[in-house]
């Protein structure tokens, strides 16, 4: 399965590549040039097919937990001021999608869209400190049964050149359902309530619609958190 996004890019790249691949073979005579053509021909083809690659994910529907929303690496976990939505201190947790990761995203928890703007940027490394407020991106708030409001911020790289996000405001959304997608390198950034269990460490994998990255702590029942 494919991402929507991706689908005319796969039929004119199937459509180049075979163009490629015909000529190569009548028109050029010397076979190591011919095979190198159609070579670089298909591994072209592969690398698109890989990065609009959509696999499906039946993600477990839980209320207590807030679910990857894209696959990757933890590069962050750090409390923070978030000043764009909220105003006030929340635990980031920041996901970097490198060019073979899938870069589908996810809603991260079920709930009622409040929030969701647009932002155009720069194009900083996914990585660099500055590109969560610098670069091309967009935010979406999600309000919760349990966590209450959570923002997840999606935030194009170097490479990428697209942002796509299916959030509108006052829609309801399910954990797990496709939420956009972000073309070619990028990064997304979570950010979640104190009183919150994180459940990644830095450097982990982690998988969209099936890492649980943070747990709801119950008021009555909770202990010291650290992370």
């Amino acid at each position: 399965m494919f991402h929507r996004e991706g689908q005319k890019i796969i039929l004119f790249s199937f459509c180049l590549v075979g163009i490629s691949v015909i000529l190569a073979h009548f028109f050029i005579d010397i076979s190591w040039l011919k095979l190198t053509v159609q070579l670089i021909g298909l591994v072209l083809l592969i690398t698109i097919l890989q990065f609009f690659r959509n696999p499906k994910r039946i993600a477990v529907k839980n209320f207590n937990e807030i679910l990857s929303p894209v696959d990757g690496k933890v590069v962050v976990i750090e409390e923070v001021f978030e000043k764009e939505f909220f105003n006030d201190k929340r635990i980031q947790v920041s996901i970097f999608m490198s060019p073979v990761n899938v870069h589908v995203t996810r809603y991260p928890a079920s709930g009622s869209i409040t929030f969701s703007k647009y932002h155009p940027g720069k194009f900083l490394v996914a990585w660099h400190p500055k590109s969560s407020e610098e670069n091309e991106r967009t935010t979406v708030v999600i309000k919760t049964p349990k966590f209450g409001e959570i923002l997840y911020r999606q935030i194009a790289g170097a490479m990428a050149r697209r942002i796509v996000n299916y959030a509108e405001k006052d829609e309801s959304v399910q954990q797990g359902d496709d939420s956009g997608f972000i073309k070619f390198g990028s990064r997304v950034d979570l950010f979640l309530p104190l009183d919150c269990q994180i459940n990644v460490k830095l450097n982990q994998k982690v998988k969209g619609a099936g890492t649980c990255i943070a747990t709801f702590v119950d008021p009555n029942e909770k202990e010291e958190i650290t992370y």
